[in-house]
């Protein structure tokens, strides 16, 4: 599927990954333009939505991510009537009437690629025409190919991954993904991503066979889904640990990094692997703690700290794309 400057990126969702998605692509200029599904009202008029895309309390103001701190606005002409906002040259069209995939008229805006954000559509399984919506929803919609910005959750463990979906992470095993017979993506996750680019050099560098067990924990920022101030739990929930204040504690929780890094790195399901999460009050970041057990041959070299560093130090030296880095500082 080619890309160019006449193409039209559709994005679906407009919450903290919607919005720095528009912001990453009104920077890279490498569609014409671009269409948001909100599937909603929001705020009292379209200069509420500039207002929340032009500030970001991570990252600053819009004009300034793109040209410093010296820069002026970069919004204007907002039209109430075409619903559009121009961003840097960019027209933004913004549609706020479907929330399920399968009822956003991609089509008639040229859409052929579709990024989901929302994080509620992610089993590749579902049909498009699921009730209560699905990633295949997309394409009954018009588009010609979906991606998902979190890791596929497969509802039916019974049910094998579709023969045209496939989970990639750049640089690692991205030349996975043929575009004549994949049309829904996922990128996984930032800290499968992370996670991947950990594990890729030590099993070049040892083969699987020398790794018996491997476990991680991610510090990681805190997400939507915790509560600002403590709450009660939902009817059923029995995970309560998600609605403590996350801006005074540390909350211990699930990921789903292991078994997406399996999906990435296929010689990981042979390899014991067990992942956790520690949620803390950033508002971004990510650390990773990577504990590896390698089989010491007796008669070897020893593998030591240094032997290790060096694994990583090659490993960020012949890294053409510049995803891994090392560093002593």
């Amino acid at each position: 599927m080619g890309i160019g400057n006449s193409s039209v990126l559709g994005i679906n969702g407009l919450g903290r990954i919607g919005k720095l998605t528009v912001w990453h692509h009104v920077a890279r200029k490498a569609f014409g333009s671009l269409v948001v599904n909100i599937g909603r009202q929001a705020g009292s008029s379209l200069t509420d939505i500039a207002h929340y895309l032009e500030r970001d309390s991570t990252y600053g103001r819009l004009q300034q991510y793109l040209y410093g701190c010296r820069s002026d606005a970069v919004i204007g002409d907002i039209s109430e009537n075409d619903d559009t906002i121009m961003i840097d040259g960019l027209p933004v069209r913004f549609l706020r009437t479907s929330r399920n995939p399968a009822e956003i008229d991609w089509l008639a805006h040229d859409v052929r690629l579709v990024v989901d954000t929302t994080g509620r559509f992610l089993d590749p399984t579902l049909p498009g025409d699921e009730p209560k919506g699905s990633l295949r929803g997309h394409l009954l919609a018009g588009a010609e190919k979906v991606i998902a910005s979190a890791p596929f959750k497969i509802k039916d463990s019974r049910q094998p991954m579709p023969e045209d979906a496939v989970t990639t992470v750049m640089g690692i095993n991205d030349a996975d993904f043929d575009p004549r017979r994949h049309r829904i993506i996922s990128n996984a996750s930032c800290t499968t991503t992370c996670l991947a680019h950990m594990i890729k050099p030590l099993l070049n560098h040892f083969g699987p066979s020398k790794i018996l067990t491997a476990s991680m924990a991610t510090v990681h920022a805190a997400t939507v889904s915790q509560a600002v101030l403590d709450r009660l739990p939902k009817s059923g929930k029995t995970d309560l640990r998600k609605n403590r204040s996350i801006m005074n504690n540390i909350i211990l929780t699930s990921t789903g990094a292991g078994k997406a890094l399996r999906w990435v790195i296929p010689e990981m399901e042979h390899i014991g692997f067990i992942a956790e999460s520690v949620r803390i009050p950033t508002s971004s970041g990510s650390l990773i703690i990577l504990v590896v057990n390698l089989h010491e041959e007796l008669t070897g070299e020893p593998i030591r700290r240094e032997i290790i560093n060096d694994v990583y130090r090659r490993g960020a030296k012949d890294d053409s794309n510049g995803y891994l880095h090392y560093t002593d500082k």
